[in-house]
């Protein structure tokens, strides 16, 4: 958002930068990298920028706090943390932690939970380990875009007790941003742009590599793990407006 003529002008060009990316990648194996460095990169870069001269956060490694929240993500997020998880498999085994099965277990316990019954669950997310994100690396959006400015009201809420929480707001709006132009872009270009239940929707594609190859066709393999507070075609129309306003 550096750019002056503000939030439409931002996602007009993040929309045109990912295009561009899918048309020059389209077919490659190097597709959803693209993708993913451009967005990650694009998000931290903005939102240090608009973050200038605002308090520093709260959050640091081993702060697991909010890691109880549902997480969304898109397709290539979603397979990206897969082929992440196959990578460290090796490493994660020597430090005993048996990743695949702790996202299958989480998402056989949250599976259809609304956001109030999964908090109140009070279930910790399958990826924190020992006190740390074990695919921090290559965390999603809604990971990155969420950070707050109070440790204390983050520990409070997670508690149950009521409080309002300091969010950082350049995150959420760079992440916002950010992510939908992302999807506005794949829809675009043919491929399946809703956002997924991350435990779902991972575990689903640790269990079938050819999720990668279906979703490069144009397939939806995530579908039945779509979010549907919004609906595709409300997403669809909103993008429309956005890219034909002057």
């Amino acid at each position: 958002m550096a750019d002056e003529s503000g939030p439409l002008a931002f996602f007009k060009a993040q929309h045109q930068a990912f295009a561009e990316t899918l048309a020059e990648r389209r077919g490659r194996e190097d597709l959803i990298d693209g993708l993913l460095e451009q967005a990650f990169s694009s998000f931290e870069g903005n939102v240090e920028i608009q973050s200038e001269g605002l308090p520093a956060l709260a959050c640091h490694k081993g702060c697991a706090t909010c890691c109880t929240l549902r997480v969304t993500a898109t397709a290539p997020e979603i397979l990206m943390i897969a082929r992440y998880i196959r990578w460290a498999s090796a490493a994660l085994k020597r430090a005993e932690v048996d990743l695949e099965q702790r996202i299958a277990d989480a998402d056989r316990e949250t599976r259809g939970l609304s956001e109030e019954r999964r908090v109140a669950l009070r279930r910790r997310c399958p990826f924190i380990a020992n006190g740390v994100c074990v695919i921090y690396p290559v965390r999603p959006l809604a990971c990155r875009g969420h950070a707050s400015y109070d440790k204390r009201a983050c520990a409070e809420a997670a508690a149950g007790r009521a409080g309002s929480i300091p969010y950082s707001a350049p995150h959420m709006t760079v992440r916002s941003l950010v992510q939908h132009a992302m999807q506005a872009a794949l829809r675009d270009a043919g491929y399946a742009f809703g956002a997924y239940e991350l435990n779902q929707a991972v575990s689903r594609a640790l269990t079938d590599e050819g999720c990668h190859r279906d979703w490069a066709a144009g397939a939806d393999v995530f579908a039945d793990a779509l979010a549907t507070e919004v609906s595709l075609e409300e997403m669809a129309s909103t993008f429309d407006a956005i890219k034909n306003h002057p």
